[in-house]
């Protein structure tokens, strides 16, 4: 069609799903309205998008389709968005498959987005993702980002595979039990976080400290203060000290002190001494 036809045809759909009277069983209109998502110019491909997803489940084996097999990468970004806002369950299949397989970084972007739009539902294959060792970490970035931002949703998942036997199913775990603790400061949630500080693994710690940090939880101060004598993990300790700095406890300063003292490693000495001086600079100011 031509910029105008095209045009024609996006006010004509628009007007009829706003009067209730668009024909969802109309397959060729919605499929082509779906090939309306590839038009060159932004603001008519966000008309189709947001119409599409006005019309909602009727829309979305056009917009599966598209999403798996069209050649036009707009396109597929397009139909992953607008899947997006319809957020039907029942496309989390074909939204995990383009995740992993398909070839644009954007369709993949947008995919993870719409997974993490439909929530629940989505959780038990980011799980899967996180936990396989066939995908790259920006693909397992990409779920843990999904699993944080549908947050509570994913509660009695999240609490199970605090447990999990694998290292990168428990740190993106934490990563998204800190978000529901920041949103709703439900105990349970930072309980775990606190525990999460003694794991086996050092990359879990590290991220259960920071997130202590970052929520500036003061009950967290005691368990970070033990981990600045960690006698294995560098790491650990210099997360420690980063996370007692942005909480601002004066009771951590004298250990601090002490730690950096007895540290041996420069770069985490140069840490712990930013730490202590921040402390320091608090402790003034208050007088």
């Amino acid at each position: 069609m031509s910029p105008e036809e095209t045009d024609a045809f996006l006010a004509e759909a628009r007007k009829e799903v706003v009067q209730q009277t668009f024909d969802p069983n109309d397959s060729q209109r919605l499929k082509l309205m779906v090939e309306c998502l590839g038009d060159s110019r932004g603001m008519v491909r966000l008309g189709f998008a947001e119409t599409l997803g006005q019309i909602g489940k009727p829309a979305t084996p056009f917009l599966i389709e598209a999403l798996g097999n069209h050649p036009d990468p707009v396109v597929r970004r397009a139909s992953a968005k607008t899947l997006t806002l319809i957020a039907d369950p029942e496309t989390v299949s074909p939204l995990v498959h383009a995740l992993l397989n398909d070839e644009d970084t954007v369709v993949k972007g947008s995919s993870v987005g719409a997974l993490a739009r439909i929530g629940k539902a989505a959780v038990p294959p980011l799980l899967d993702i996180l936990g396989s060792t066939e995908y790259p970490e920006s693909t397992k970035g990409h779920a843990a980002w999904a699993l944080a931002f549908i947050g509570p949703e994913a509660k009695e998942y999240l609490y199970r595979e605090i447990h999990s036997e694998k290292v990168a199913v428990r740190a993106a775990v934490v990563g998204a039990i800190a978000k529901i603790a920041q949103d709703s400061g439900e105990e349970e949630a930072l309980n775990i976080l606190l525990t999460a500080l003694g794991d086996s693994s050092e990359i879990v710690r590290t991220e259960a400290a920071a997130v202590l940090g970052n929520l500036a939880y003061k009950p967290a101060v005691p368990y970070l203060i033990d981990l600045l004598n960690h006698p294995t993990s560098g790491e650990t300790r210099k997360a420690a000290a980063l996370s007692l700095m942005k909480i601002r406890s004066d009771s951590a300063l004298v250990p601090l002190q002490t730690a950096w003292e007895q540290e041996s490693e420069a770069d985490i000495k140069r840490i712990i001494k930013l730490a202590i001086t921040q402390l320091e600079r608090q402790s003034s100011e208050n007088e």
